[in-house]
């Protein structure tokens, strides 16, 4: 299944477009809000694991709703190494499906639906993971892409 064409500002503002990365894998991975405790340590995990990813010839891309300055500060609060892109209007969010119904003490939002999806050198999505559970995810991604090539 081709994957679905992007293009989203990191967090300098510059705009960061999946076919930028043709002739590469994307780990392309949508988490809620930056600087909160699940999505701290998704994005500890993937910058400890980025010098793998990059030899397995991957980039790994975090997207969510926070604007650049807000992923400027968790950037910088955190030392995370890998490019974050922002959302703000939900658009690529909802053409992956990570945007959509949650619940959360019994009470039912739209919300960002934390999900990564493994896409291939020529733009395919080669795997998805649409529920992530944050422990171990990015050691998982890198075993099913090493799997795969």
């Amino acid at each position: 299944m081709p994957a679905p064409e992007f293009c989203l500002p990191d967090e300098n503002g510059k705009e960061t477009c999946l076919k930028d990365f043709r002739g590469k894998w994307v780990v392309l991975y949508f988490y809620p809000k930056d600087d909160t405790s699940g999505c701290t340590v998704e994005a500890l995990q993937f910058t400890a694991k980025k010098n793998e990813f990059e030899k397995a010839g991957a980039v790994v891309l975090g997207v969510s709703p926070d604007s650049g300055k807000s992923h400027c500060a968790f950037i910088e609060k955190h030392s995370i190494g890998i490019t974050l892109l922002s959302d703000e209007k939900k658009e690529v969010l909802k053409k992956y499906g990570a945007w959509g119904k949650k619940t959360m003490y019994g009470k039912e939002f739209d919300g960002v639906i934390r999900s990564t999806f493994l896409i291939s050198k020529d733009c395919k999505i080669a795997h998805a993971w649409p529920k992530v559970s944050v422990e171990g995810h990015a050691e998982e991604v890198l075993a099913k892409m090493e799997e795969l090539q």
